[in-house]
């Protein structure tokens, strides 16, 4: 990595990864995507299935990111990133289903998202998590 990165060059630099197993099923890095003087960066877990192909961050179902407007946060004026860029996965049939990276893929991937900060200099980091399916009344098991 250069002294100062840009977002560019580490985009560059990333899309050659091999730090990891990951980017052997990958079908690219998906590095992440945004103004570098954005005020704000938001952080996902990893890319899914739909981002992989498409090479761009939140994009699938879960980075529809509707609350954003909700809160008048302009996407085009945030970076969004993940901590993995690569998608991890696991075959079921003719589909890929994700699976959770773990501790190997995400220190592999941390001094990338340490570069993207420092490019972006954001005065705000929002790491965003899975949302988690509550089980009703009636699914809880009985003792």
């Amino acid at each position: 990595m250069t002294a100062e990165p840009t977002i560019a060059s580490l985009r560059a630099a990333a899309a050659g990864c091999t730090a990891c197993p990951l980017y052997q099923d990958a079908t690219q890095t998906v590095f992440g995507e945004g103004p570098e003087g954005a005020r704000v960066i938001l952080v996902g877990e990893q890319p899914g299935d739909t981002e992989d192909p498409a090479g761009h961050p939140f994009v699938g179902p879960a980075g529809k990111l509707r609350c954003l407007a909700e809160v008048r946060i302009d996407r085009s004026r945030t970076y969004l990133t993940n901590v993995v860029k690569h998608f991890k996965w696991v075959p079921r049939g003719p589909r890929r289903i994700r699976s959770k990276p773990g501790a190997v893929e995400i220190g592999a991937c941390f001094p990338w998202l340490d570069a993207e900060i420092a490019a972006v200099t954001p005065r705000i980091i929002v790491a965003l998590g899975a949302r988690r399916r509550r089980r009703r009344c009636s699914e809880k098991r009985s003792a």
